[in-house]
């Protein structure tokens, strides 16, 4: 049976050991399936030992049985673009702001929404305060 050692950071078994990096998940995750359909140890047992859940376990077998080892790395949680402030709909929210300087973000957004674009009221205002297009406030102070 292969196992991977955390502590000694390396891949053991019956006739020897390989060096892991800290970072190796393929390599973990791999073992792990390896020790769960080939050596014959189970799902369950091969999850608990690898560190997993049993649940992640089947997710990871069939990601490896589709894509490979490769499709055992991790990868980015989240979006991975910006579908809400698009180019087009931040020059928008800049062109309303300077066609109208004292329109609010929830007037903007409205006005947005009607043309068809789908933004919303915190997104206007991080758009706005992106670049620097706050309104000026008077101070409390006069100089002087």
């Amino acid at each position: 049976m292969l196992r991977c050692d955390d502590h000694l950071r390396q891949l053991i078994g019956p006739h020897g050991a390989l060096v892991v990096s800290d970072d190796d998940h393929v390599t973990r995750k791999l073992v792990m399936l390896l020790n769960g359909e080939c050596l014959g140890l189970g799902p369950s047992a091969a999850a608990r030992d690898g560190g997993f859940s049993k649940q992640r376990y089947f997710q990871l077998r069939q990601a490896f049985t589709q894509g490979g080892a490769a499709a055992l790395t991790n990868h980015k949680r989240g979006p991975k673009t910006n579908y809400r402030r698009c180019d087009e709909v931040v020059r928008q929210v800049i062109r309303q702001r300077f066609l109208d300087a004292d329109a609010s973000a929830d007037v903007i957004a409205q006005k947005l929404c009607q043309s068809g674009w789908t933004i919303s009221t915190r997104s206007v205002e991080r758009i706005i305060a992106h670049y620097g297009l706050q309104k000026k406030t008077p101070s409390l102070h006069p100089r002087g």
